[in-house]
């Protein structure tokens, strides 16, 4: 197997891409996951407007025809040429990875293949099956970090040609992150925003990607949570009367989660008590907010916090495809994590 670590992305899709055909894009940022596939499948040479070329799949279409993948790398297109195989939503199916096996072993000549799939653990099935295999290349996509998150911003403003202010880059990083295409997103609506300005400055993030105080947020945070649809509703009415962003809040619920997830991990690589976690990666928490997430910690188990991670960055994702659809699909996605935390 050949792994792509996040600075080698760039160089590999530029220089190696071509030489290869079968790709597996894993990760918890949904978004990262699905801009890189999609970068990807530009280097195949496939034309991705072509429905003869271009076969996208989900992976419940393979649920109901577990031999699908196989039959479609092994069919001739009508009209010949290279042909893309797309999967997206995998997991670690079995059905998928046997598929995957038999391909690795006789790699098709005019096939390509891509798999989306979400945060795989080490030693899950489809993961373990991708780094014992020869022919596959893996590429794993993780939440953009600050050095990542500034390169984005910088990206987007210089090819927007604008500049900013220390200060309001400092309040951009704190609303963004999370997911890759949601920043790109972000960024692209606020260098819209100020296209007829040379330089972003603070007021300009908060006029355009939200002005909400992080403790309305974090109200909303907490009651989800806590598992209380009554505080949140309420916190939610503040936030929505004082026209914030519902974005921000899914996205604050989201980093949330993934601390948690992080939390989770530690405590049983560790074999830690929820409360000594607490002290070392919680320090930075707000003394107020401590309580609620070292329950969380006691209530939710490792699975179902990486299950309503994933879920929730699904949701992130929606928000951004959607945008007409974007409070309804956030408010909706956040009253569900509410009911499951009651329920713990």
């Amino acid at each position: 197997m050949a792994e792509i670590k996040a600075h080698e992305f760039e160089g590999f899709l530029e220089r190696s891409a071509r030489s290869w055909r079968l790709f597996l894009v894993y990760g918890p940022d949904r978004g990262l996951v699905s801009e890189r596939a999609a970068l990807l499948a530009g280097k195949t040479g496939v034309s991705l407007d072509d429905p003869f070329s271009l076969i996208k799949l989900d992976i419940a279409d393979l649920q109901r025809d577990q031999g699908r993948l196989l039959n479609e790398a092994g069919s001739i297109g009508l009209f010949g040429g290279d042909k893309l195989i797309w999967i997206r939503g995998a997991s670690s199916e079995k059905y998928l990875v046997d598929s995957l096996q038999v391909l690795s072993d006789k790699v098709p000549e005019a096939t390509a293949v891509i798999v989306e799939a979400g945060d795989l653990k080490k030693g899950s099935l489809l993961r373990k099956t991708v780094e014992a295999a020869r022919n596959i290349v893996a590429i794993p996509c993780y939440v953009d970090d600050t050095r990542a998150l500034n390169s984005l911003i910088d990206s987007e403003l210089t090819t927007a040609g604008l500049g900013i202010t220390p200060a309001a880059r400092r309040a951009l990083l704190e609303l963004i992150g999370g997911d890759r295409i949601a920043s790109r997103n972000e960024l692209r609506k606020l260098a819209l925003y100020c296209r007829n300005k040379a330089t972003i400055e603070e007021h300009h993030v908060a006029e355009i990607i939200g002005d909400a105080s992080a403790i309305s947020v974090d109200d909303a945070v907490d009651a989800v949570l806590s598992g209380d649809p009554s505080s949140f509703l309420h916190a939610m009415q503040k936030i929505t009367s004082s026209k914030t962003a519902v974005f921000l809040v899914i996205q604050a619920c989201l980093k949330q989660f993934q601390l948690l997830d992080a939390m989770k991990i530690e405590m049983e690589e560790k074999r830690v008590p929820a409360a000594q976690v607490m002290q070392t990666m919680g320090r930075h928490l707000h003394f107020r907010r401590k309580p609620i997430i070292e329950q969380a910690l006691r209530t939710w188990s490792a699975e179902a916090v990486a299950r309503e991670a994933n879920r929730l960055q699904s949701a992130v994702l929606q928000t951004r495809k959607r945008a007409s659809l974007e409070d309804s699909i956030a408010l909706q996605t956040l009253l569900s994590t509410t009911l499951q935390s009651a329920r713990r």
